[in-house]
């Protein structure tokens, strides 16, 4: 070829991949198997397309059709005329935009001649009036031939056919980000780089063989063009005026500028750089001239309050090497504010780069503990805060006791930040700073202090969102104290949504989510409470810091459902995850804990349970919002006949229980669980003591009905009183609050203590029903059974019942387990395991289970 492109030079002609990479476009497509089809008949054609975009793979490739069919191809612009007019050549020329306007006005003259072959290549700029022209006379023909960037599809393909082959839809999706799916970068990637192992952002260096091409393609650009892409590649918007700013010059010479640069192929369709583009351009620059851009970019954007973090998180590791500089420093601590929300690790790094960079440590200091405080750093969060608070001249002091009083919440001292968060009311303000700590205040008992900040709090608080939802969380969990149930749970859902915009920015000693989920399992609001809970999840409510506040509360769903191998699953996962638990969180985890071991039946597990709970109550003393661990604590450890060190805290639980005026909503489960504490250890007498608080509060909420119901049904079953259709009633009616676990105790308990032997069927079946719906068995939305396949093979040999006692027996659970959970006997479930070894011809125990596991799904 004549004329080699300006800034690449020309692919491999002979390369099938290159060849391919244009082949494959519709219009190439065409116009190669026009030629193919009839190469003596006259065609002109005019194949436009930036630079990179296989122009040149392209014409390679119809010269080869023409060769092949024995047509002589001349690719010169020094051709002659006559050779061309007569039919005798057809003339293949590349990069017809660099010719001279001479050269141009020649050719649209042998156009003008008569019928020839003739086929050119241009780029979209320059375009000047002859090349015009020249397309104008071959647009009379057919259209001009658009080459344009490849598809997903098309570089999966590419990615198929390259050397090692392989590639998966993630990886070609990967490739094309980097390269813009522009043809020549895709091959350059594919030749240099392992494409399985680029990340989102490509390689954090390009390898030097792809840099030198870079350099001898970026050395032909004029100083402005050049300068443009550096400032492209550093971070600023495609915008003329904008650069024109940037840059110091006008925005008629940015223009031609994004032009040359757009022609060039070193642009994608929103005029910015590809990954691979931007990473040569910055590795090929020299520091000094990338930095003084950075500032003047950083300078524009934080005058006009724009994202500064996206231009700063490439710096992060060199912040060594960074001067000294107040535009530098200032865009560290306004980006470590933006990155809060998304990752309070990297607002860390932010803000101790805005230190390095000349920012006085104590500016930041309130901030950086806040980000601390959300990465669940604890410890550090409260050392840096009480530092500011305690400098009365430090900035962001409000900051500072906003941070200190959600950390001392989260340690279990939601007293300690209810005064600070009064004291700071009266004279450090923040938003929400009164209801903060009104919500301290009630939590912890001091019900009347907090009703007064209540009352000041509305008339002063500024409206914003945090505002907002901390008052509605203030007043529903008050509500919650002093009125209805439902008036609460409305309040205490509405500051959940508010907050949800807030999502992970959002700092305070507890979010509305967990509150109004709290409030929603102490009234049997189940459903309310899970769905509460999942927008939190979804919205990452309080971020960090909160996340796994927000799982352990759900995890108590499946649990009070009875759903021990979900609520098993869901509570590994979450301490899995959790490095470092707050007191709070590590009370919520072990009641749970000790609730799926009670349920199971484990008795050693609930001893190594019992064991952690005593050292996790010692660190975290009795507030409204442990009442929830503290009563499932207490059946817990009843079970274990070793209860009396749990005396304590229950008389604790009382005495603020008390303080508050023994609100229902709060008293009733609690009471509810110290009857079961004492029906376990056979004590009778303080069962019925609990159980006649049950009916007192009966009148206040669905669950406190349903609770005082079941507990008096529960007695008189211990006396031998039993009403199949009082203990159904009663049971069915403790489902329905969501004690599905619960309910089928007391139909069980009822079945074995009835002397009537036809009730006794049925009171069985009852709490078969109800313990089904925890979920062991329930159906898989393919249609299959939960543990043992349906059909087909060995298992159609087993009944239903033997399929429920294999499962159990599978997972571990001795003959006594098996039967307690099943409401039969240990006995019974010898015979059905008698009669599964005898179907599925098995000699031995071992035998036996290695053929159940086999049948497990």
């Amino acid at each position: 070829m004549n004329h080699s492109s300006a800034t690449r030079p020309a692919p491999d002609a002979g390369s099938a991949a290159g060849l391919w990479e244009v082949a494959q476009q519709r219009e190439a497509t065409r116009l190669r198997d026009e030629i193919a089809a009839n190469p003596a008949r006259p065609l002109t054609a005019v194949v436009r397309g930036p630079g990179g975009y296989g122009k040149t793979t392209l014409l390679n490739l119809l010269a080869r059709v023409y060769r092949d069919a024995g047509v002589a191809v001349r690719e010169s612009v020094e051709f002659d005329p006559e050779e061309i007019r007569s039919g005798g050549a057809a003339l293949l020329l590349d990069d017809v935009h660099l010719l001279h306007p001479a050269k141009l006005s020649e050719l649209e003259s042998l156009l003008a001649s008569g019928p020839v072959r003739v086929v050119l290549t241009c780029r979209p700029w320059p375009f000047p009036e002859e090349l015009a022209r020249l397309c104008a006379r071959f647009g009379s023909g057919r259209p001009v031939v658009e080459l344009r960037e490849l598809d997903g599809a098309e570089v999966a393909e590419r990615l198929r056919r390259s050397p090692g082959g392989g590639g998966d839809a993630e990886t070609a999706e990967r490739l094309r980000a980097f390269t813009a799916g522009i043809p020549a970068l895709v091959g350059r990637a594919l030749e240099n780089l392992d494409p399985h192992r680029l990340t989102d952002g490509g390689p954090q260096r390009l390898p030097q063989a792809v840099l030198d091409r870079f350099d001898r393609e970026l050395s032909v650009l004029d100083g402005p063009a050049r300068d443009c892409l550096t400032a492209l590649a550093v971070g600023a918007e495609p915008h003329p005026v904008l650069l024109a700013t940037v840059l110091g010059t006008e925005s008629p010479e940015v223009t031609a500028a994004l032009t040359t640069l757009r022609s060039a192929g070193l642009l994608d369709t929103t005029d910015t750089p590809p990954p691979m583009v931007g990473r040569a351009v910055l590795a090929l620059t020299g520091w000094q001239r990338r930095l003084s851009v950075l500032c003047v970019l950083l300078r524009i954007r934080l005058e006009r309050g724009g994202a500064v973090l996206p231009l700063l998180r490439p710096l992060l590791g060199a912040e060594a090497a960074l001067p000294c500089d107040t535009t530098l420093a200032t865009a560290f601590e306004a980006a470590g504010g933006q990155a809060l929300a998304e990752s309070p690790e990297l607002a860390v790094r932010m803000f101790d780069a805005a230190v390095t960079t000349g920012r006085p440590p104590a500016s930041v200091a309130a901030r950086r503990a806040w980000a601390v405080a959300m990465t669940g750093r604890l410890d550090e969060a409260l050392r840096l805060a009480d530092q500011v608070m305690t400098d009365e001249t430090a900035e962001d002091r409000a900051v500072a006791i906003q941070v200190a009083a959600a950390v001392l919440t989260h340690r279990g001292l939601p007293e300690r930040a209810a005064e600070l968060c009064g004291w700071s009311a009266r004279h450090v303000r923040w938003p929400g700073d009164s209801s903060c700590a009104a919500l301290g205040l009630i939590t912890t008992g001091r019900l009347a202090e907090a009703g007064e900040l209540l009352r000041v709090e509305a008339d002063t608080a500024p409206p914003t969102s945090v505002s907002g939802a901390s008052s509605q969380l203030a007043t529903g969990l008050y509500e919650s104290v002093t009125g209805n149930a439902s008036e609460a749970l409305t309040t205490l859902v509405r500051a959940a949504s508010l907050a949800e915009p807030v999502g992970g920015s959002l700092l305070t000693p507890d979010t509305p989510a967990a509150v109004a989920a709290t409030v929603a399992l102490q009234c049997g609001e189940l459903d309310l409470a899970e769905s509460v809970l999942e927008r939190a999840v979804a919205a990452d409510s309080g971020g960090p810091l909160f996340r796994t506040r927000h799982r352990l509360l759900a995890t108590w769903l499946p649990l009070l459902r009875g759903e021990t191998t979900v609520a098993r699953r869901e509570l590994s996962a979450v301490l899995a995850e959790s490095h470092e638990p707050s007191p709070r969180d590590r009370l919520h985890a072990v009641a749970l804990e000790a609730g799926i071991a009670s349920r199971d039946n484990d008795m050693a597990a609930l001893g190594l349970a019992r064991t952690k709970a005593r050292r996790v109550t010692a660190e975290h003393p009795v507030d409204l919002f442990g009442l929830l661990p503290l009563g499932e604590l207490t059946v817990a450890v009843s079970r274990l006949r070793d209860g009396d060190w749990l005396l304590p805290q229950l008389r604790q639980a009382h005495e603020l229980l008390s303080a508050l005026g023994d609100p229902p909503l709060w008293t009733a489960p609690l009471c509810w669980r110290e009857a079961q504490a004492a029906i376990v250890v056979e004590e009778y007498d303080r069962a019925a003591g609990k159980v006649a608080e049950l009916e007192r509060v009966a009148w206040h909420n669905q669950l406190a009905a349903a609770l005082a119901r079941a507990g008096t049904t529960w007695l008189r079953v211990l006396e031998g009183e039993v009403d199949p259709t009082e203990v159904e009633s009663a049971a069915r009616g403790l489902h329905a609050v969501g004690f599905t676990w619960d309910g089928a105790g007391l139909a069980g308990q009822a079945a074995l203590r009835t002397t009537d032997r036809n009730a006794m069927p049925a009171l069985l079946e009852c709490a078969r029903s109800l313990r089904g719906r925890g979920g062991r068995s329930r159906r898989r939305p393919d249609g299959e059974l939960g543990g043992i396949a349906p059909a087909g093979g060995d298992e159609q040999l087993l009944s239903e019942r033997e399929r429920e006692v294999a499962e159990l027996v599978l997972s571990g659970m001795t003959y006594k387990q098996v039967g307690q959970r099943l409401f039969i006997s240990a006995k019974t479930v010898e015979h059905h395991i008698g009669r599964i070894k005898q179907r599925l011809d098995c000699s031995d125990r071992q035998q036996l289970l290695e053929k159940l596991r086999s049948l497990l799904g």
